[in-house]
């Protein structure tokens, strides 16, 4: 059978690196083919140049038998290529419906293109509002845009990057049944994934790239999780283990906390209760676009409209206070949004220091200490060995997974007493989640503690001391790790147990909610 998709000997060079060097790849119709690799390894780069958004120095992509030149994204898909990218190319100001037809041909009508987004989210269980504006929506949620719209393109090749990790495992499979059709349909499909236990589950070849080269190709289903992360990194995975301790003191405390919506299409917060203490860590699992995003805007004190007792630090009312008098005393936040928010794209790594590091080590009579602040940027690079090239370079410049390592390490140096996490190793390689993970772990055996917001469940599981759940802007009570499943806690994300998300009890002061 002639292949769908053929690369040969495809070079791309930028000042600093080689990202791609010499890289063959061959994608048969019907075909589920992973490509896995550290963050940095030359994926993106690759799936990048087949879709037509970089060009290659050197190399030919040959298409259903034919040599072509993929001159930009709309010429892609008018071979049949679609893509899903780990960074989204979403317009905040346009809504779901408008960015979709970007993609699609000039007369074609909103109202019936509206349908066509309900009708294929619905299949794929992928919930979306198409009137929605993009920058009332969550990451995940942007994510679920981008998915539907290559599904509706109904391409020959289906390029996904990290498609799951917005998703409950019920949804995975349901995800994974769709793909399988798709594949059975003759829909090839490129599968960058992070979760070695989804590549082998799910794809027939796996390409493994390291640092730009191709260093092996295998059937995933033949491999084990151990096998697969060795060709990956070269190594054995590190075994993240804490020391456990008993919880200490309640660092964070929030009681009966409920907002209205801040925009039209925001979640409500409803009575949410609980308690964080010292030397643990809170694992709150949920769907994407649950009350996530608003539950952690009041907690940072982005969001300072809550009533002042709603929410404690350390004893104190802070629910008035805004982010830096909260970051003044003791808390540190990791936001789901690297660029834009968790850095600044366009700034030295060394000047997003200064984002979160604002005390006399780096700030002295109003004057920024530039070698302060350098230092301790080349120190978050040594320590999370984050590839870039210096504290001088941008946060741009870095790819995701090593800026998610940079922006961990600058909260991880401050020695908060309480830490947020909104997603920590989203998009990251295993490689470097092992690390995020262990340093997380860390900081709660030090006495921190974490409240961990994540859609991975495998990494609730692997790291929290107690699971919560966050479904329709409600926090169900928190159950000890080892009283929980992964299909319990899936059930609840969906709100299906018990006629949707149970009541929560009032947690009293001084006891675990």
């Amino acid at each position: 059978m002639e292949a769908r998709l053929k690369l040969h000997g495809i070079t791309k060079r930028y000042p600093a690196v080689v990202a791609n060097d010499r890289v063959d790849l061959e994608v048969a119709p019907g075909e589920i083919h992973a490509v896995l690799g550290e963050n940095g390894a030359g994926k993106s780069t690759l799936m990048k140049i087949i879709y037509g958004s970089v060009k290659p120095e050197e190399g030919q992509v040959i298409w259903n038998g034919q040599e072509v030149k993929v001159a930009n994204p709309a010429a892609a898909r008018q071979l049949g290529i679609a893509m899903v990218f780990q960074h989204f190319s979403l317009f905040d100001t346009l809504t779901v419906t408008e960015n979709i037809a970007l993609g699609l041909p000039p007369d074609t009508r909103l109202e019936e293109l509206e349908q066509r987004i309900v009708t294929t989210a619905a299949q794929y269980g992928l919930a979306l509002e198409p009137k929605r504006h993009v920058h009332t929506l969550s990451v995940g949620e942007r994510q679920r845009v981008e998915i539907v719209r290559a599904l509706l393109a109904k391409p020959q090749l289906l390029i996904l990057d990290e498609p799951t990790s917005v998703l409950t495992p019920q949804a995975v499979e349901k995800l994974f049944e769709t793909l399988r059709q798709l594949a059975a349909e003759g829909c090839s499909i490129l599968y960058i994934s992070h979760k070695l236990d989804e590549i082998r589950a799910l794809c027939h070849t796996c390409t493994v790239m390291r640092g730009g080269r191709v260093t092996g190709v295998c059937d995933p289903r033949q491999e084990s999780e151990a096998s697969l992360s060795r060709m990956m990194i070269g190594a054995d995975l590190p075994h993240v283990q804490g020391a456990g301790r008993t919880p200490g003191d309640v660092m964070l405390s929030v009681r009966g906390l409920s907002l209205p919506r801040s925009h039209a299409f925001a979640t409500e917060l409803n009575d949410i209760s609980f308690d964080l203490r010292a030397g643990e860590i809170l694992g709150l699992a949920g769907i994407s676009g649950n009350g996530q995003q608003e539950l952690l805007a009041a907690l940072s004190g982005e969001d300072p409209r809550a009533d002042n007792d709603a929410i404690r630090l350390a004893g104190r009312p802070v629910g008035r206070l805004h982010a830096a008098a909260r970051r003044e005393l003791g808390l540190g936040f990791v936001p789901e949004e690297r660029l834009g928010r968790g850095a600044v794209p366009a700034m030295s790594l060394a000047d997003n220091v200064l984002l979160s590091h604002q005390g006399p080590e780096t700030v002295s009579r109003g004057l920024v200490r530039q070698s302060a602040i350098a230092a301790i940027a080349a120190d978050i690079i040594r320590r999370f060995n984050v590839k870039a090239g210096g504290p001088g370079a941008s946060a741009k410049s870095l790819s995701g997974g090593n800026l998610q390592k940079f922006i961990v390490g600058r909260e991880v140096l401050r020695q908060p007493r309480v830490l947020l996490v909104a997603q920590p190793t989203w998009g990251v390689d295993v490689g470097a989640a092992a690390q995020i993970r262990a340093e997380l772990i860390a900081l709660r055996d030090a006495g921190c503690a974490l409240l961990v917001i994540s859609e991975e469940l495998d990494e609730l599981f692997e790291i929290s001391d107690r699971l919560a759940v966050i479904a329709k802007g409600r926090v169900r009570a928190a159950i000890p790790k080892a009283e929980a499943t992964r299909d319990r806690i899936g059930l609840w994300m969906s709100g299906l147990e018990d006629n949707g998300l149970p009541s929560q009890p009032a947690a009293r002061e001084g006891t675990h909610a």
